[in-house]
């Protein structure tokens, strides 16, 4: 079905970028377009419609993908779904999803700023820094729901390493998201299904390109994990993501790709590469916005021998008797730390955690060492 672009006006593409530019005003992260329906916005994790936007119909929508698929449009109507980039303006481009359903077409447009935040105004921990600067070689994880914040947060690392090192960076992307500039390393960004047939086989044939540090934009099946541990016994350094809520699910996440004999070399690949598992989730701040809850797993003799012996169920433990100066922190140390510093709720902090009863304890302890300091307080200045 080829698109024959004379007998298109853009008049639908040009009023979706009104909505879109909408989006970015309000500081939104996600464009929802539906044919037999109003188009939303979702702005502080909640959906909400549009000013001023009207009813598509089921012909404008699927002329609204001619526009935007233009050439493409016949990869649409073959897989049923196809993801692009769509460029609003020199400093605003979205990822965007497009499929058919029931009522025509619809598509989702993902914010992407083109300019890049720096490490610490992300309000990571400072670990995730050092991991960047210290750190050649190995597997390091970013983990957790989508719209969590991960591709961000990878950018943000590359682009500090981009700006630390000397090195040769190959990404492997789904589509590519941030683009980035060779400043000190040499950067080479390959698509899936433009300059790569899968994640397996880009990834595969890196290794054959001399890289330092590979991206592997998401991790989703056995082949991929295992080129990926492989690729960082060897001395490269893999950044990736994995849909997974913490650390532990994550390590079950990985060895879970794994069975027999292969189980146990998992275990010491795995316990030997892993440098890091970023966990990340995102809050609804007190005075509007949202704000990252970080959870940090770094490798440790004890996290080593955990995961070489299967005992990932005691992950979090080790985590949290590590304390603060070891650079790892738990969800619910984070969740606490943006409570009291009033950044979010209680209500928020007990809905985001991962253990509501443990945290309940955590915040009934920090109430009552701020109780007793204001006492102090009011004692020595009656003494005054």
């Amino acid at each position: 079905m080829a698109v024959d672009i004379s007998k298109l006006d853009f008049k639908l593409r040009d009023e979706l970028n009104g909505y879109l530019e909408e989006l970015v005003r309000d500081g939104g992260s996600d464009l929802h377009v539906k044919s037999n329906s109003v188009i939303r916005k979702r702005v502080n994790g909640e959906m909400v419609p549009v000013e001023n936007s009207r009813f598509l119909s089921t012909p404008e929508g699927l002329t609204l993908a001619k526009e935007l698929l233009r050439g493409r449009f016949d990869e649409l109507v073959e897989n049923k779904s196809a993801d692009f980039i769509h460029k609003l303006n020199e400093d605003y481009r979205f990822r965007v999803n497009i499929f058919f359903q029931m009522d025509g077409v619809s598509a989702v447009f993902r914010t992407i700023p083109v300019k890049l935040p720096a490490l610490e105004d992300l309000g990571l921990p400072s670990s995730v820094v050092k991991l960047c600067d210290t750190v050649h070689r190995g597997i390091v994880l970013v983990t957790g729901p989508t719209g969590s914040g991960k591709s961000t947060t990878l950018a943000s690392m590359i682009d500090r390493i981009n700006k630390k090192r000397k090195a040769h960076i190959i990404t492997i992307e789904d589509p590519i998201e941030f683009i980035h500039k060779d400043i000190n390393c040499l950067i080479n960004q390959r698509s899936v299904g433009q300059d790569a047939t899968s994640f397996a086989t880009a990834l595969k044939a890196s290794l054959r390109e001399d890289p330092d540090i590979i991206l592997v934009g998401e991790i989703r099946d056995y082949e991929t994990m295992n080129i990926a541990l492989m690729a960082a016994e060897t001395g490269h350094l893999v950044l990736s993501t994995l849909h997974t809520r913490d650390s532990q699910e994550t390590v079950n996440r990985v060895l879970g790709m794994f069975s027999g004999s292969e189980l146990e070399r998992a275990k010491m690949a795995l316990g030997s590469a892993i440098q890091g598992i970023i966990s990340q989730r995102l809050c609804q701040k007190i005075d509007g916005g949202r704000v990252a809850a970080v959870e940090i797993m770094l490798q440790t003799p004890r996290i080593k021998q955990l995961i070489l012996k299967g005992r990932q169920d005691e992950i979090l433990t080790a985590i949290t008797e590590a304390g603060a100066n070891s650079g790892m922190q738990t969800f619910d140390s984070a969740l606490l730390n943006l409570y009291k510093n009033n950044i979010i709720t209680r209500e928020e902090a007990m809905n985001s955690s991962t253990t509501p009863n443990d945290l309940a304890i955590l915040l009934q302890q920090a109430s009552a060492a701020a109780f007793e300091s204001g006492m102090r307080e009011i004692g020595l200045k009656d003494l005054d």
